[in-house]
């Protein structure tokens, strides 16, 4: 961003999103000048900041929410975006899949004229021109770990969590009654507030007593749900059992969930009870 001309000779500008001041002379200071800090422009730069972090929170969340929901995206819309940096840096080297399921590549770049850049498995760079690509859940990929070893050859690193995100597969042979799991319930927490500010900072929706997300799994919406404690109860509460509805709010089996819905429910569950109180001691 270019340096605006401010009072007594100082210019500012956005440097790695924070107003940054320098000298006529060029120098830039550590710190905004006292005469500088409830300045018009000071002000305008730090809104513009603020709205930059959100944004770029913003399409990371989207990014996020397609590759959850395993939903096709328009080649076009990859190109449209592909010149914003923050979309830029949520998207690239993303797996992607285009016409071919079998055929995963890391995007790398999306031209005006709506070609995709890939790298391929086999390390090669080629040209796509599908109308549609998805951004398949790691639970989806085939040979996770052969993926997970090829991208760190290649120094891959991703915004948006994906191929190194952690998963959990349904087990075999389950129940065809039961519609809960109990893997991590019993996590003690001081509060019912606690609880629910860390299900909130790790961007799960907090509504009544549960922690929820929601994906888009085998062709239907699924919400997986965490219980946290009643609402407004400011006592000591406990991470409760998983378990899964659809979009009527009807209990889904077990083992009718489906992949992604699983591996996205349980690491909900085993994120949040992660945070729970740990016992020191003798009695622990």
């Amino acid at each position: 961003m270019a340096w605006l001309a401010v009072d007594e000779g100082y210019e500012v500008a956005l440097v790695e999103g924070r107003v940054t001041a320098r000298r006529p002379a060029g120098r830039q200071l550590k710190a905004l000048p006292k005469a500088l800090r409830d300045h018009p422009e000071v002000d305008r730069l730090r809104r513009l900041a603020e709205w930059l972090d959100r944004h770029e929170a913003s399409c990371a969340a989207q990014v996020d929410a397609w590759m959850v929901s395993s939903l096709p995206v328009p080649t076009a819309l990859l190109a449209r975006v592909w010149p914003d940096e923050a979309w830029q840096a949520a998207l690239r080297d993303l797996a992607i899949v285009g016409d071919d399921p079998d055929e995963v590549g890391f995007l790398r770049d999306a031209t005006a004229a709506g070609e995709l850049k890939v790298v391929n498995l086999d390390g090669e760079t080629v040209r796509l021109s599908p109308r549609t690509v998805t951004l398949p859940h790691p639970v989806l990929l085939p040979d996770l770990d052969d993926v997970r070893d090829f991208a760190a050859e290649l120094g891959i690193t991703q915004k948006v969590e994906q191929i190194h995100r952690p998963t959990w597969v349904r087990p075999e042979g389950l129940s065809t009654t039961d519609t809960e799991v109990r893997d991590y319930a019993g996590g003690v927490f001081p509060s019912r507030f606690s609880l629910a500010a860390r299900a909130t900072a790790l961007g799960y929706r907090v509504s009544g007593g549960y922690s929820t997300c929601k994906v888009r799994d085998t062709g239907r919406a699924v919400e997986a749900a965490v219980w946290i404690g009643e609402p407004y109860w400011d006592s000591e509460s406990a991470t409760g059992s998983l378990n899964w509805h659809d979009d009527e709010g009807r209990s889904v089996r077990l083992d009718e969930v489906g992949p992604v819905a699983w591996s996205e429910g349980m690491r909900m569950a085993a994120a949040l009870y992660a945070g729970r109180r740990i016992e020191e001691g003798g009695d622990a």
